[in-house]
């Protein structure tokens, strides 16, 4: 607790007597208690910057590849581990950047990306935030390093991990400098540099437009996760697991042929809720045709005329089947 929370000596007594209040007997339970307590006490400052994801994602959720589900396990290790390399194992006497933790997630919306952040989060038992763009950049020349410093050193005090949504608006490439504005700019994206490095905890960046970052920050982030669209068999395992366990599900729907709808697991999840709440409409269970029907409400979002016409044509075929 004293390397993750950074509290006065007067606020530690504060939060060691409020947990003894509690009444709690038990040295882990009582561990536990204070480490809620030194989460709920750090928040504050950063509550008034960013906003709180509360995360309830679990492994068991993700659906993602091997390969993709390693490299998560193997930021959340080197999280709950770094005190002890950097400290105990002397790297932080030998190293003078470069100590942030930082990764980024890449990848279409609705692939896995806050839910990735979720899990981790949920795992080490920290507080993430996401980071509203618009109330760090300022058109006004310096106010934006002062907007980042602010964040970064709220951050330090409370542990928290930090999630850069649609970064490569905040994190774009340094442009060549013609004027002023462009100077300016590319100190923000300079002094973001600084910071990654330095920051001691977890800084996570989501995009769907790699190709969009600085590459000075694509050689600085210490993790690349690329978020791929979902294959057949993953969709089928996201299907399976998108309706919770108290949902009445109709036990002859087809996740095979649900599969073979091209979606990412966020559509999927949409999918789900509206095909629920069609449900609580009728009064009965989820069954296909109302998955269908909320189906083809989500791809009219996205798809062309042309492929609208596709894929009605083929709801209609499977409606008839059912």
């Amino acid at each position: 607790m004293a390397e993750q929370f950074s509290f006065s000596q007067n606020e530690i007594k504060r939060l060691a007597k409020a947990a003894q209040a509690a009444g709690s007997q038990d040295s882990s339970k009582l561990s536990c208690d204070l480490w809620q307590a030194c989460r709920i006490a750090a928040r504050a400052g950063m509550e008034q910057l960013a906003t709180r994801i509360a995360a309830k994602a679990e492994w068991e959720q993700l659906v993602l590849p091997p390969e993709q589900k390693a490299l998560l396990r193997q930021i959340t290790d080197q999280v709950a581990q770094r005190n002890r390399v950097y400290d105990t194992w002397g790297f932080r006497e030998k190293m003078n950047r470069g100590l942030g933790i930082n990764a980024l997630f890449a990848g279409e919306s609705g692939t896995g990306k806050t839910m990735a952040a979720e899990v981790i989060a949920n795992e080490l038992q920290l507080d993430l935030f996401r980071i509203d763009l618009s109330a760090v950049v300022n058109k006004y020349i310096g106010e934006t390093e002062k907007n980042l410093r602010k964040l970064f050193d709220a951050a330090e005090d409370s542990g928290a991990i930090l999630f850069f949504d649609e970064a490569d608006a905040l994190f774009g490439k340094r442009s060549e400098v013609k004027d002023s504005h462009d100077r300016y700019a590319n100190i923000e994206i300079n002094y973001l540099l600084q910071r990654m490095e330095s920051y001691r905890g977890l800084a996570i960046l989501a995009t769907n437009m790699k190709s969009a970052l600085d590459k000075a920050f694509m050689r600085r982030l210490r993790f690349i996760v690329d978020f791929p669209i979902p294959g057949i068999e993953e969709r089928k395992e996201i299907w399976r697991k998108v309706f919770p366990p108290d949902t009445p599900v109709d036990q002859v729907l087809d996740y095979q042929r649900l599969a073979a709808l091209n979606m990412t697991g966020g559509s999927i999840q949409n999918v789900a809720l509206n095909a629920a709440f069609l449900a609580a409409q009728d009064g009965g269970r989820v069954t296909m045709p109302l998955v269908l029907n909320a189906a083809r409400t989500e791809l009219r979002k996205w798809s062309v005329p042309r492929k609208n016409r596709i894929f009605a044509g083929w709801m209609r075929r499977r409606q008839n089947e059912h």
